[in-house]
């Protein structure tokens, strides 16, 4: 059953939350998004003062630092839009953290649920909102997805992006083994426990590559980070030139498909 927003209508305006990753390690990934909502004719705002939603603060246990960030981006989305967020994680940390994280200051609680009441992971509102059907004017290929926790377990997104990609004519979309383990990223846990980060990613790969797609594609950028990053140091120890595994956001992967 398709999502309506708060007006029961289709929007004509949304803003957009790149998220610090997106900005500052796949920022293609954020504009190729932002080019397929306007081709759906909305038009996209993109405060410029955003920053962090405040999640690697929140999970490591500092919730006044968090508060900190996450109060200025409390500011950022005046008019009464949909906020599209690229990311299962920082949207989940948007809709569900921050009215828990001003629980105690009544006014920022307020504007904290009345933004959480607006949050939209990417292909959710793809999918859900906008009722997004592409036209496939790809070669055939075969990919997996991969989606990140937070897009399963908290936003309950986990399915969209399978219906966006099987709405493509010519892509297969492939089974992996491993397909509702984490991927080992976790923010800062693979850097609090990488040993363990190392396993959970050696494994993610390796079911990725046993699928026999021809690249990844996943709606987290930083689930992406990992994942690819992990594969490139394998090509990297193995010699090869030519990655093993390919991969990429999955607006990216939509926009070169659907292109007019």
């Amino acid at each position: 059953m398709r999502q309506q927003t708060k007006t029961g209508q289709r929007p004509t305006d949304v803003y957009f939350f790149a998220t610090c990753v997106v900005d500052q390690f796949y920022p293609g990934a954020g504009l190729d998004a932002i080019t397929l909502l306007e081709r759906q004719g909305i038009r996209v705002h993109f405060p410029e003062e955003q920053t962090c939603c405040g999640q690697p603060a929140y999970t490591s246990g500092f919730p006044d630092q968090a508060r900190q960030v996450a109060a200025l981006q409390l500011t950022l989305f005046p008019e009464d839009w949909p906020v599209v967020v690229p990311s299962g994680s920082c949207a989940g940390m948007m809709k569900h953290h921050y009215p828990t994280l001003f629980a105690e200051d009544p006014a920022r609680r307020a504007q904290a649920t009345a933004l959480s009441a607006r949050i939209y992971e990417f292909t959710d509102f793809l999918v859900n909102v906008l009722g997004y059907q592409p036209a496939d004017q790809g070669d055939a290929c075969t990919v997996v997805l991969h989606t990140s926790c937070s897009a399963r377990r908290e936003m309950g997104v986990h399915l969209t992006g399978r219906q966006l990609l099987a709405g493509l004519a010519n892509v297969k979309v492939a089974q992996q083994d491993h397909e509702s383990e984490c991927c080992g990223f976790g923010g800062t846990f693979s850097l609090k426990q990488p040993e363990i980060s190392g396993a959970m990613v050696e494994d993610k790969v390796k079911a990725l590559k046993a699928s026999g797609a021809e690249r990844v594609l996943s709606a987290d950028c930083g689930c992406l980070m990992n994942i690819l990053g992990h594969a490139a140091w394998q090509d990297e120890q193995a010699g090869l030139t030519k990655p093993s595994l390919p991969g990429e956001h999955i607006a990216t992967f939509l926009l070169r498909r659907t292109a007019r």
